[in-house]
């Protein structure tokens, strides 16, 4: 007769022995498989709680998690050791109980895999995702058993492990491009489009200069040096502003800024008093200024406002401490504040916009892909600068530009300025 692959021997006590352990083995495989999962998927709330209570059980826990290293350590070694001897028990109980006359290497491997996958990985590890504070509590007491057993083990890789590590970062350095790149990888993951915006912001932050975040000049308000003080008085009611700079004939020569608090022991004072007196020296900034940078100087010369200039000494604009801080956490409002009013939505796909409404919140409000312009927009941070860039020439009322599916139409001017523009979405 043709010779079979596989002949069965029979079944003996010592083969029934290594079957039990083997049984063993795989559950205590499953427990530390498991436990790995669910002492590391324990939320913040949930370790607050915990502390919090006087179960013995989570009081342990807590105390594992105060090692992090170490407990790693222990899971790590003891699961590969059990590993080990299911694999070493699992080829000899086969070896009692068949006659292999061929593939004997392959049946042994993907029958064992098998195990050790469904039962000593897939299996716990679901379990203790979905019931992460149940299965901790269940296995803390045999894990501090064999994190005491294995320590010897644990000690040396966790100490050998920190020494590779240290080597392997002492020179190591990321780009601010790399770091970007994972932030974009990990969008969409466990983290909220806030949290996103927020680490993106703070990725971008050494790499954005002021003149990306000043108020241009055309919307400073400042104060004539030649202003009575009601006339004073009635500018601070008017724009709500604590800080205002003070200018002699032009905004290109700002002799310093106001401090309305400097102003309160003199509030009732009439024209006569001379607030010029109570100037303040102001701070100057290049427009290519780092912002990272500008910050850092913000808080060694304590202040919180500074005027752009351009490489002529020419006023660009205006940056405040606030316009730095909204780089990364987002727009800051107060109480003063009125809500959010840069646009109006007609319809399903019209808007109306603010011409310095910014183009990066433009691309919020109409829901498009961030940097949708990057491609056409040259050095435009606004709405109207865009129609300028793609227009190449003067905007007038009734101009219309078009770029990447969107409508922009010059809906009112305030003199040379573009007020008001009409965008229409999806065009074609």
């Amino acid at each position: 007769m043709e010779e079979t692959i596989i002949t069965y021997l029979g079944f003996s006590i010592e083969t029934a022995v290594m079957m039990t352990i083997t049984v063993m083995l795989l559950v205590i495989s499953a427990l530390v498989s498991g436990s790995e999962v669910a002492f590391f998927s324990l939320s913040p709330q949930q370790l607050q709680q915990m502390r919090d209570s006087g179960n013995m059980r989570e009081k342990a826990i807590i105390s594992l998690l105060g090692d992090v290293d170490s407990l790693l350590a222990t899971i790590l070694v003891a699961n590969n050791l059990v590993n080990i001897g299911i694999v070493i028990l699992s080829s000899n109980i086969m070896d009692a109980l068949f006659e292999f006359h061929r593939f004997e290497f392959l049946f042994k491997t993907v029958l064992v895999t098998f195990l050790l996958l469904l039962f000593g990985e897939i299996l716990p590890k679901v379990l203790s995702q979905g019931n992460p504070r149940q299965f901790a509590q269940l296995v803390v007491y045999p894990i501090k058993i064999l994190k005491w057993v294995c320590k010897p083990m644990s000690y040396v890789l966790v100490r050998t492990g920190g020494r590779i590590s240290r080597l392997a970062t002492r020179n190591a350095e990321i780009s601010i491009e790399e770091l970007a790149d994972a932030m974009d990888l990990a969008r969409g993951s466990a983290q909220s489009e806030e949290e996103h915006q927020m680490l993106s912001g703070i990725v971008n932050f050494v790499n954005t200069e002021v003149e990306e975040i000043m108020r241009p000049r055309i919307d400073i308000t400042a104060l004539d040096i030649k202003s009575t003080f009601e006339q004073v008085k009635a500018v601070i009611i008017e724009s709500g502003y604590s800080r205002i700079p003070v200018y002699d004939e032009d905004l290109d020569d700002i002799k310093g800024a106001l401090y309305v608090k400097d102003l309160l022991p003199y509030i009732a004072c009439g024209n006569e008093f001379g607030w010029q007196q109570l100037l303040r020296k102001i701070y100057f900034v290049p427009k290519h200024k780092k912002i990272d940078d500008l910050l850092r100087d913000f808080q060694e010369n304590k202040i919180h406002v500074a005027i752009v200039v351009d490489e002529y000494g020419a006023t660009q604009g205006l940056v405040s401490l606030e316009d730095i801080l909204e780089e990364v956490v987002g727009e800051i409002s107060d109480e003063s504040d009125e809500d959010e009013s840069f646009y109006e939505r007609l319809n399903a796909n019209t808007y109306i916009f603010d011409g310095k409404t910014h183009i990066v919140d433009f691309e919020r409000v109409i829901e498009a892909e961030e940097d949708i312009f990057a491609d056409v927009q040259g050095r435009a941070e606004t709405l109207a600068g865009l129609m300028l860039e793609l227009r190449r020439d003067l905007l007038k009322k009734g101009d219309t530009v078009e770029a990447h599916n969107i409508r922009m139409t010059v809906q009112k001017m305030d003199g040379r300025r573009v007020d008001k523009i009409k965008v229409i979405v999806g065009t074609k």
